[in-house]
């Protein structure tokens, strides 16, 4: 039996919601699956993907191929380079420490890196928002100028009125 990692589609229409699943490469997109290793939610920035980091690398190692989309998704999650690492060990071009300490510093690299993503775009928003009521007080000075205006005019007319009648 061929097996296959790959998405399974959920959630309503125009907002997806994968599981990752591991199936027979027969079976349908939605339909009978061996196990569930993950989720992917890719509507929130950045994506959230949720993997059972074990289980991934054990049916990776079992020879399951991923799709496309599957694949770079565990090669974002380090499944594949713990793989790598994991045949270094074996190879014997270093041990388990030195294979654990390399996959450690690469984790905490990619989560620093996601960590100034999620920063930039807050700063983005909360620029972004500065700006949007900068303007908006402009505006509202503006209209207040030409209201006060309005209102002199109005109060002035009158009294040229009776200062002609006099």
């Amino acid at each position: 039996m061929a097996t296959k990692i790959r998405l399974q589609r959920g959630g309503r229409k125009s907002y997806a919601f994968y599981s990752i699943v591991i199936a027979d490469s027969r079976a349908p997109r939605d339909g009978r699956f061996i196990e569930k290793v993950g989720t992917y939610n890719p509507n929130t920035n950045p994506a959230t993907v949720c993997i059972n980091f074990d289980r991934a690398l054990y049916w990776v190692e079992c020879g399951a191929q991923p799709t496309d989309t599957v694949r770079s998704l565990l090669k974002n999650e380090g499944v594949y380079l713990m793989k790598h690492l994991k045949g270094g060990v074996k190879k014997g071009a270093f041990d388990e420490a030195a294979a654990q300490q390399k996959f450690e510093a690469w984790k905490k690299a990619k989560e620093s890196g996601i960590e100034a993503f999620r920063n930039n775009i807050a700063q983005a928003q909360k620029e972004a928002k500065a700006k949007t009521l900068a303007a908006e007080k402009a505006a509202n000075e503006a209209m207040a100028k030409r209201i006060a205006e309005k209102k002199a005019a109005a109060e002035a007319a009158p009294a040229e009125t009776t200062a002609e009648e006099a």
